[in-house]
């Protein structure tokens, strides 16, 4: 089982900027994908990032020019660069991995306990 855990949530103000991390209990070689789910009160929790371990990265199109998932395998630690942060942003913020490469059917085989973003003037 790997565990994994967040860190880097916080409160900002609308504009500003925020960088989550998400490190593993072990290499990001064992996995095929990772990424950034989001869920805030009342809506649908929304994959808003991910990247796979070729380096391939999506974004939803709520972040997509705004947010940046980057990894560093040898910190075994994946990344959220979030720009431009709006009220909208505001939300739970989950990391989960992929060991299989089949997260988009079965969903992801691993997951943080989250983090919480608020953004808020």
């Amino acid at each position: 089982q790997v565990q994994l855990v967040e860190s880097g949530g916080g409160l900002v103000q609308p504009g500003e900027s925020l960088s989550l991390s998400c490190t593993a209990s072990e290499s990001l070689l064992a996995l095929f994908a990772m990424g950034w789910y989001r869920q805030s009160p009342g809506k649908q929790r929304e994959l808003v990032a991910v990247i796979t371990d070729g380096g391939s990265t999506n974004y939803s199109d709520s972040v997509k020019g705004r947010f940046i998932v980057s990894k560093d395998n040898a910190k075994n630690t994946w990344y959220l660069q979030m720009n431009s942060l709006g009220a909208e942003d505001t939300a739970v913020y989950c990391c989960a991995g992929d060991r299989w490469g089949d997260y988009a059917d079965r969903g992801m085989d691993f997951w943080g306990k989250g983090t919480l973003v608020a953004v808020s003037s």
